[in-house]
């Protein structure tokens, strides 16, 4: 989906602004540094075991085919471990929307009129107490062989996130999986009325749903005949659309798959649930829950509360929430609570694009983690496409410093374009001094995009929506991955020597970060102190240090695909003092590739190392003791 365009349009129904801006204490900090970096594998589900290549535009699974849990073996987990990772997000796993005929299972057909993709959107979640059937071998299963994936996952060591859609469903939701007990999204909704506290969706009394006007010749399904393609979609009353159209005939750039889920906001604006007394992002989770024991919440936070504890019970360790500054930050302050009642180690991810809204869905929702796009990542995309300067980065670290840590660091997802594509850096290469620094500059977790590592560039046409990205909504093969894969052997046995390098990077660094004391410690920019120190320093590199007691490391990268540049780096004299470093010399050795090595010249209170950078080139370089 294109969705923060359309986050604009209800900002004023969904969310509360807050900008709280007190510091992160110093106990906080300490235990922050006795941890390790997290590193987030995100596979899409039903790409990363496809060894089909015909990559047919809206082809279907037969001509296409389609990857399967069983895909995930004990080899290939154990080699995405071994690339460094900590967890995987299986992204596509509830049931969505799909166009395929299931009925013998007893799975209603969907309407392609209001589906994107042959494959579906995988945040148009059909039925959430099940998995996608086209992942499973034997669909009657689809649920244990999930769980034999979860095993799996754990086994090699694995901590295992999916994803919850809490701003939006499909709009054809139909769950045949409910715990006993359970009511459907909308299933005792008063339709008579446009708002009421405890209906799950907002409606259009009195008027039918219509099906959006299709543009630049867009046919459901390329144009192929299929009964249900009729434009015609039986929806009456109309609800509203997920990224909150109230026409009963959205837009075709609305997201018209799915529907808004009312969280207790009234159209006007009005909350009619209690909100967090003042001074409460400062309370732990434990006392958010308590907060609400007593509270009447609204009928859509209770269902999804008990979604996640139903997947915490199958053994998920995280989830990725979809879109959710869409969604009132007391909803999360409510829900994560009660998630880390039950597993205080959950991890939490949370699609928020809104800076002046982060600290409150850290604080006040509770969230682990938030991703670091309208910030680090659109800057450093623009340093890698060649219109962008270093100078604008170290000053993102000192805006977010009291909560870098919680920022997620990425260069690709489903969402943004391939690095490798021409539409962004059109060389995967230039990834290589962007992931250095996206890694080290902070505390905070790296996700990297399967495929990412073998720089994949997104060109197939899969059928709905346009390249650049890896199709999140049809049936198609990811060339440099299924090289990789090489008929599910996961030995790279088919791959460039080109692929397999780049891969070899990714797997040094990743594992440099897990492994390293200083990138859980202190951060200090020496990038300001050299552009006005150090001749031949400028805007396409970066330097920062990190430390710890036990490790100092000095790092420098090169954004410049063309030029190498030799220079003296200059540490500033606090630097020195706080790394107790006395006159002398002190080896200097890169933990990358263990080829450079330079001496650090501590005289008269300056140091100076010299440096030399080729095109793209980064070095951590750690002083020996």
């Amino acid at each position: 989906m294109n969705k923060i365009n359309s986050v604009l349009a209800v900002i004023t129904l969904s969310i509360i602004i807050g900008c709280s801006t007190e510091k992160v204490s110093e106990k906080k900090m300490k235990s922050t540094s006795s941890k390790k970096k997290t590193v987030v594998y995100q596979v899409f589900t039903r790409l990363f075991g496809n060894t089909n290549t015909t990559n047919k535009p809206w082809g279907t699974i037969e001509e296409n085919g389609v990857g399967k849990f069983n895909d995930f073996t004990e080899k290939a987990l154990s080699e995405i471990k071994d690339l460094g990772v900590t967890h995987i997000w299986y992204t596509g796993v509830p049931h969505h929307d799909v166009i395929r005929d299931y009925t013998k299972f007893g799975i209603s057909n969907d309407d392609p009129d209001v589906v994107k993709g042959r494959a579906g959107s995988p945040y148009a979640v059909k039925d959430y107490y099940n998995v996608n059937p086209d992942l499973a071998v034997n669909v009657e299963n689809r649920l244990e062989e999930f769980e034999a994936l979860i095993a799996r996952s754990h086994k090699n060591g694995l901590k295992v996130i999916i994803d919850i859609v809490p701003n939006h469903v499909a709009r054809n939701y139909q769950s045949i999986s409910n715990p006993k007990g359970t009511k459907d999204f909308g299933a005792e909704d008063n339709k008579s009325v446009v708002y009421d506290v405890d209906n799950n969706f907002y409606y259009n009394p009195n008027e039918a749903f219509l099906v959006p006007e299709f543009l630049n010749d867009y046919k459901p399904l390329g144009g192929e005949n299929n009964p249900l393609s009729d434009r015609y979609f039986d929806e009456n009353p109309a609800k509203w659309t997920g990224n909150g159209s109230r026409s009963v005939k959205p837009s075709f750039y609305d997201w018209y798959e799915t529907v808004k889920v009312n969280y207790g906001i009234s159209p006007e604006g009005k909350k009619d649930f209690d909100e967090l007394p003042a001074g409460f992002e400062n309370e732990d989770y434990k006392k958010h829950f308590e907060f609400w024991q007593d509270k009447k919440v609204p009928n859509s936070w209770i269902k999804f509360r008990d979604i996640a504890l139903y997947w915490l019970e199958k053994g998920i360790d995280g989830f990725r929430y979809d879109m959710a500054e869409m969604v009132p930050v007391e909803f999360w302050s409510f829900m994560n609570s009660s998630i880390k009642m039950k597993n205080p180690d959950t991890f939490l991810l949370a699609e928020v694009y809104n800076p002046k809204m982060y600290r409150d869905y850290i604080r006040k929702g509770k969230m682990d983690y938030l991703y670091d796009k309208v910030a680090l990542y659109d800057t450093i995309k623009h340093v890698m496409q060649g219109h962008g300067l270093t100078d604008n980065i170290p000053p993102i670290q000192e805006d977010l410093k009291d909560i870098e840590h919680h920022m997620l660091h990425f260069l690709e997802n489903h969402d943004e374009q391939r690095i490798a594509s021409t539409e962004f850096a059109g060389n995967a290469l230039k990834a290589k001094p962007a992931m250095v620094v996206s890694t080290t500059i902070s505390t905070a977790p790296t996700m990297i995009y399967f495929g990412q590592e073998f720089g994949e560039d997104g060109s197939e046409n899969a059928g709905f929506g346009t390249t650049s990205r890896t199709s999140i909504f049809d049936y198609v093969g990811v060339p440099s991955l299924q090289r990789w894969v090489n008929n599910k052997q996961f030995d790279g046995g088919k791959s460039t020597k080109e692929e397999l390098a780049l891969r070899d990077f990714y797997k040094r660094l990743l594992n440099f970060t897990i492994q390293s004391e200083a990138l859980m410690g202190d951060y200090q920019d020496i990038h300001q102190f050299n552009r006005e120190n150090t001749e031949w320093y400028n805007e396409k590199i970066l330097s920062f240090v990190r430390w710890s007691e036990n490790e100092k490391l000095i790092i420098v990268s090169n954004f410049n695909a063309e030029n190498t540049y030799g220079f003296e780096l200059g540490l500033p004299s606090d630097i020195i003092k706080k790394w107790n470093l006395k006159e002398g010399e002190y080896q200097l050795v890169d933990q990358l590739y263990d080829e450079y090595s330079s001496i650090l010249k501590i005289e008269n209170n300056q140091a100076r190392v010299r440096v030399d950078l080729k095109p793209l080139q980064s070095f951590i370089l750690k002083v020996k003791n």
